[in-house]
């Protein structure tokens, strides 16, 4: 199939890519390479993508642009036909949103948008975009089902990506495109980002370094390792949204519809707690961490566990990899990497 990836200079754009030029697909990557966080990582996520397809000998071009031009995403539909779309460009970070609401609007309101009209113009068979954990905001009901409401968003960010998830569904319903919204959780795993956890940690642990843990460690999330994660993307992408048949207006099913339109969830569905995460960060790395402990950041929530069931039933395949394991494989990565 030919797919456009885009936030293909993306922690998880990158694996994404990668994963489908290995199994064959011939791929269109797309990203604006901005500079929230490194721009070298980014460049060299790039490079490994060019070098993978290269001696794979897999069809790939990479398009350095932002989502929210519209005449640079009008004009890479108008010279392609894709098989499937992967939306996975976003402007990420719960913190930031608080200090840079208008790259939100910019970049996962207006990106999206101009994405799904390229989708709907040229008659693209599957839309798959990312979607978060943290749109569940203000719900305790465990572990978060996709059956359950999620109208109490806790930060911009996350409301943002509701918004993706309800112009979808409109989109599904007006023009029968069909949609796929993936909510992950908590992802980790080589190839990071420098502002998520486990970089951060990681990074801090190896410089003897204390680390920050907020809720005094107590948080307890679903870590899931981007491999996981890439494998239920492509799944779901692979396999074409569908009316749901028994769907019914007068007890409406938030995951699904009677258009071609739903909502999965990717996690691990083995939550652990902050202080578990920890550990294994000390065991790949052989060192102790130096903790200091803080209360609970705004926007936070302080558990956040995945209901992987509707992932299974779909596409037969749910997250597997144990947290230290993947851990380890970050260390070892990171290590390399930056020459540590």
């Amino acid at each position: 199939m030919k797919v456009l990836v885009t936030g293909a200079a993306g922690f998880i754009g990158y694996h994404t890519a990668l994963k489908l030029l290995r199994r064959g697909d011939s791929v269109v990557g797309l990203d604006s390479v901005n500079d929230y966080y490194d721009p070298n990582l980014k460049e060299a996520r790039l490079a490994e993508l060019s070098k993978t397809a290269k001696s794979l000998g897999a069809e790939y071009e990479f398009i350095r642009a932002n989502l929210a031009d519209r005449a640079a995403v009008e004009a890479c539909f108008a010279r392609n036909r894709f098989d499937r779309v992967i939306n996975l460009a976003a402007q990420a970070g719960v913190r930031h949103s608080f200090k840079d609401p208008h790259a939100y609007v910019e970049s996962n309101v207006s990106g999206f948008v101009n994405i799904i009209e390229g989708c709907r113009h040229t008659n693209v068979p599957h839309l798959t975009y990312a979607s978060t954990s943290s749109i569940y905001g203000a719900n305790r009901k465990m572990p978060f089902s996709e059956h359950h409401g999620v109208d109490h968003p806790l930060q911009f960010y996350a409301a943002t990506k509701r918004l993706n998830e309800l112009t979808a569904h409109a989109y599904s319903h007006l023009f029968r495109l069909p949609t796929t919204g993936l909510r992950f959780f908590s992802v980790y795993g080589p190839w990071g980002r420098p502002d998520m956890a486990l970089f951060l940690f990681t990074k801090n642990i190896l410089a003897g370094l204390p680390i920050q843990l907020f809720n005094h460690g107590e948080h307890i999330r679903d870590f899931t390792y981007v491999d996981d994660i890439v494998e239920g993307v492509a799944r779901a992408s692979d396999q074409i949204a569908t009316v749901n048949p028994q769907w019914d207006a007068m007890a409406p099913d938030p995951a699904s519809s009677d258009a071609p339109y739903r909502i999965l969830n990717i996690g691990g569905g083995n939550p652990v707690k902050l202080w578990d995460y920890v550990a294994a960060i000390e065991e790949a790395t052989g060192r102790k961490a130096i903790v200091e402990l803080l209360p609970l950041q705004p926007g936070d929530v302080p558990d956040n566990i995945a209901d992987a069931t509707e992932l299974e039933k779909a596409t037969g395949f749910r997250p597997t990899t144990p947290v230290r394991e993947g851990v380890k494989a970050f260390v070892e990565w990171y290590r390399t990497y930056y020459g540590v």
